[in-house]
């Protein structure tokens, strides 16, 4: 059991030993910014360490490979469990949301920890980049056909060439422990349609970084980047770092020859990226050499021949507390540069400030599409055609850092970015305009803004700040009126329909007396509708308690489609109507019927044989009919109930013509009194 213990504690011992080993490994490394080898370690780090250190580290090396998600995702774990680090870390991770389209919750982040006067300032930026914004896509951009899945950049016109940088095409050549990329080496094609490159001889390409290079209008000078680099090898300084350093070329019988470091290298700062003004006598270039106002800044410095002038910091109106880098002046005396420092769309962002008389103007965000949240850098254009070049790691590219050709097709116009509110008032009936309709532009709240008169072409416009919402009211007198809500995007001079058409009050009268019409119509056609289903109802009901009765009471039948209660014959003295006494009982029959049958209601129809005048005939039946009904009421038969009709000679049973046709039997038959049933 002891010896298990022993064995226990020394693994511990020794997985803690390793944990330590792996630590300060890739702590060396990452301080010599070797952070493709010191990501593996501190991704194994962090399962169990989320020391300051590692957190920190992992999420700067993420940074600075280009993996902008997972460098998110740690520098937020970063701040969350460590609040009080630095800022250049909110920094960093404000950057990262702006890359990833976080914009509006990386600008409230910043709103919190300003005031004053710097929350001013941000708000300002804030208002000028979404105006460059609403100018809308300033740039075509075509990516270079020459781009591979490792770095490509820094493409420039060198007379019918391009120049630019990328990685070594030797498969075996040494890899930059930055990124695990090969070192990158000078190459030029031909056209932006190419699709091989050509590497620039061996006197330039070395096993060091060739980058960025320029070269003079004549063709006979060339200024470029390389490692510092002394006696054909890498030189570094007491960190173990290899700097950045800028070396001039001459052509010489068509090569590149007399390679030399410029005098302001020094082993301890790098300098880098060189641009030359038109007229070549001045040379720009970035560098974090001591006294910069942040990690790089932009200097110029004059070219007198073989020797230079002495190095000018560009000043805090380029130059900021973060890194500027990547210059170019353009043919107008415009700077170009990248930076990370003014406001913009998220990593480093292409800027523009004018020179005068060796001033430069506050620097402007060059705008979309050659801006995005990502790096975007080593820019150039001919102001003449307006075409040029830049690079970027922007997704969808095809690797790295990728080139991009671009043309200018709209001016660089910073303003408030409006819109237009426009349309035309018309007829809804007739589609024609409608002249002195009034329209009124409100803003989000009702309040009046603006209001003006149709024309006789019934058009209106107002302009509108891009980014606002509106409402946009029409009347005409004798004529409804009508309305628009529109929220406006932040698309520079777009126009927005508001058009309406409004219906005059004559239309509206037709309209409504024609759909009173319709209405009284379906009414009347659902009341007629009803009617028949009700009729149809009662017709069933009542046949149905038709043969309910005739099938309980023997003494109802049909006959001849009648419902009848069958009697004995109704006797009455000749030429009288009054009841005989042997009549009653019949009669009595009848009405204890229609007292067993409360809804039962029941018409006495009285009939003459044919003797005799006919009008008599109908006076004599109609008092016989009378008669009887007098003596069903006195029964307690209610009067609704019971109703009298004499017949006369009309609705014989025999037919007897003429009269003495007929026997005396037949005439007695024709001589009767019926009860119909007229409903249940």
């Amino acid at each position: 059991m002891k010896k298990i213990l022993l064995l226990f504690l020394l693994l511990l011992c020794f997985g803690a030993r390793a944990q330590e080993f792996d630590a300060q490994r890739a702590k060396r490394l990452f301080e010599r910014t070797f952070y493709s080898d010191a990501l593996p370690l501190y991704e194994e780090l962090v399962k169990d360490n989320r020391s300051l250190e590692v957190l920190r580290n992992l999420s700067d090396c993420y940074y600075y490979t280009n993996d902008i998600g997972n460098a998110l995702q740690y520098y937020r774990l970063l701040l969350s469990t460590f609040p009080n680090v630095d800022d250049e870390y909110r920094f960093r991770y404000n950057q990262c949301l702006r890359a990833t389209g976080n914009t509006e919750l990386a600008n409230g982040l910043l709103r919190k920890s300003l005031n004053g006067a710097a929350l001013d300032a941000f708000e300002k930026s804030v208002h000028e980049l979404d105006n460059i914004s609403g100018i809308g896509n300033r740039f075509e951009i075509h990516n270079l056909a020459v781009n591979t899945k490792d770095a490509d950049f820094g493409a420039i016109m060198a007379g019918d060439s391009i120049v630019f940088a990328a990685t070594a095409n030797d498969p075996v050549s040494k890899r930059y422990k930055w990124n695990d990329e090969r070192y990158l080496d000078l190459f030029s094609i031909a056209s932006a349609e190419a699709t091989t490159a050509r590497p620039f001889p061996a006197a330039v390409n070395t096993m060091m970084h060739e980058a960025g290079a320029v070269i003079t209008k004549d063709g006979n000078t060339m200024y470029f980047t390389r490692n510092n680099y002394k006696n054909g090898k890498r030189a570094k300084n007491a960190q173990k770092v290899s700097v950045m350093q800028l070396f001039r070329a001459e052509r010489v019988a068509g090569q590149w020859a007399n390679i030399t470091a410029l005098p302001f290298n020094s082993e301890d700062y790098s300098v880098e990226h060189p641009a030359l003004a038109d007229d070549g006598r001045t040379l720009y270039f970035a560098s974090d050499m001591p006294g910069t106002l942040g990690s790089f800044d932009i200097f110029s410095v004059s070219i007198n021949g073989n020797d230079y002038g002495a190095l000018v910091n560009l000043g805090d109106r380029i130059n900021t507390p973060r890194k500027e880098q990547f210059p170019f002046v353009s043919k107008d005396d415009k700077l170009y540069f990248s930076s990370n420092g003014h406001f913009g769309y998220g990593l480093m962002d292409v800027f523009v400030s004018e020179i005068h008389d060796g001033s430069f103007s506050r620097p402007l965000n060059v705008g979309l599409p050659v801006n995005s949240g990502y790096d975007d850098f080593a820019f150039n254009i001919d102001p003449v055609t307006k075409e040029g070049f830049f690079a970027s790691d922007r997704p969808g590219g095809k690797g790295g850092d990728d080139m991009y050709s671009l043309l200018e097709t709209k001016p660089l116009i910073v303003r408030d970015c409006m819109q237009w509110i426009a349309g035309i008032i018309s007829d809804v009936d007739t589609a024609l305009p409608l002249e002195n309709a009034i329209v009124v532009l409100q803003d989000e709240n009702r309040k009046e803004i603006l209001r003006t008169t149709t024309q006789p072409d019934g058009k209106f416009s107002f302009e509108a700040l891009c980014g606002s919402g509106y409402v946009v009211l029409a009347s005409k007198t004798m004529y409804s009126s009508d309305s628009r809500k529109l929220s406006l995007d932040k698309t520079r001079d777009k126009v927005n329909d508001a058009s309406m058409a409004l219906k005059s009050d004559a239309a509206v009268k037709k309209e409504q007396q024609v759909a009173a019409d319709k209405e009284k119509a379906e009414l009347a056609e659902k009341q007629e509708q009803q009617r028949e289903q009700d009729k149809q109802l009662a017709e069933t009901r009542k046949k149905e308690k038709e043969e309910a009765i005739i099938s309980k009471e023997k003494d109802v039948v049909r006959d001849n489609g009648r419902l009848l209660i069958r009697t004995e014959p109704i006797y009455f003295d000749y030429d009288l109507w009054y009841i005989r006494k042997e009549s009653k009982p019949i009669l009595n029959r009848v009405i204890e019927l229609m007292k067993k049958y409360p809804d039962m209601v029941v018409e006495i129809g009285s009939h003459t044989d044919v003797r005799g005048n006919n009008a008599y005939n109908l006076e004599l039946s109609s008092k016989r009919a009378e008669s009887t009904r007098d003596y069903f009421l006195k029964m307690g038969v209610p009067a609704g109930r019971i109703s009298a009709k004499g017949y006369g000679e009309t609705v014989p049973i025999i037919p007897c013509i003429p009269d003495h046709s007929c026997t005396e039997e037949q005439h007695e038959l024709n001589r009767r009194s019926e009860f119909v049933i007229k409903n249940l």
